[in-house]
């Protein structure tokens, strides 16, 4: 099943058959919303808005153990990440989408982690996106006739402020970032915690606040943006089930595996509440 998180702007899945919307409890808390699930070219599919239809959790309030442990539980095994994010290189324009290969984390509000006191796990996150799904992102968006960039380290910040100028400057000149945005951290962490496949897909919506040319963020500027990135971002989507297939092989990259030496607690040590908490995320080594 692909399990699809949608950014601003992308609050639905075109095509879907048998489409629903359904409510899935989570130990975690609830997730941003019902997920709608169904098929797409005999593929199974679930679409998440990461931030709640009518746009009502900010980057910070995103319940993302919520969501990940939702769309586990409902048998996702690809998670297909969309954002919207500015650009800090020339070449990565507005309108133009880069599928990220690296993060930067800079949120320090949220929980990142499924795991702590009553079972310790430490999972690499060394390159914390699937080249599978990225591969697969890229040939859909350059089909869906989108100029994209393949690579890129993102910058998650907190927000929901913007960046100063002086932040804008020394993610771009200092730490060489490519994107930044709000919402890929510790969605990515806690995907990989989850033995899920992730691919991040940003969607350049403005140059952020370093750019001479283009002055300091404007929302009005990003919103149009926004949408034309959104429907080419549905498109792309729809291309994704022929190109990943029916059939789910084992990660190659060992996504699949990521808790395989990761979990420490010794079993006659680990906290029982816990442990029924992550019957979903961490259910193929403790069940």
């Amino acid at each position: 099943m692909i399990g699809v998180i949608g950014g601003s702007g992308l609050y639905e899945i075109d095509g879907l058959q048998d489409a629903t919307w359904q409510s899935v409890d989570s130990p975690w808390g609830a997730p941003s919303d019902d997920i709608l699930t169904g098929t797409l070219d005999g593929v199974k599919m679930a679409f998440l808005p990461r931030h709640g239809r009518g746009h009502v959790h900010s980057p910070t309030t995103v319940p993302y153990r919520a969501n990940i442990d939702a769309l586990k539980r409902l048998g996702v095994t690809d998670v297909i990440s969309v954002s919207a994010c500015g650009s800090f290189q020339e070449a990565m324009a507005p309108g133009h989408f880069v599928i990220v290969d690296q993060f930067i984390d800079r949120t320090f509000a949220r929980e990142k982690s499924f795991f702590g006191d009553g079972c310790v796990a430490h999972v690499s996150v060394a390159h914390p996106t699937c080249p599978r799904l990225s591969d697969a992102c890229e040939t859909a968006a350059k089909d869906q006739g989108i100029t994209v960039h393949r690579g890129g380290t993102y910058l998650a910040m907190e927000g929901p402020q913007f960046s100063t100028l002086a932040e804008s400057k020394l993610y771009k000149n200092v730490w060489g970032c490519d994107v930044i945005g709000m919402t890929n951290m510790p969605e990515a962490k806690l995907a990989r915690e989850a033995e899920l496949c992730y691919a991040s897909v940003a969607m350049i919506t403005d140059y952020d606040s370093w750019h001479p040319d283009h002055g300091e963020v404007d929302v009005t500027e990003i919103i149009k943006t926004l949408m034309g990135n959104a429907d080419n971002a549905r498109g792309m989507v729809a291309k994704l089930p022929a190109l990943l297939g029916t059939d789910r092989e084992d990660c190659p990259h060992g996504c699949d595996k990521a808790l395989e030496f990761a979990i420490l607690t010794q079993p006659d040590k680990r906290d029982p509440a816990l442990m029924a908490k992550l019957d979903a995320v961490a259910g193929r080594m403790i069940g």
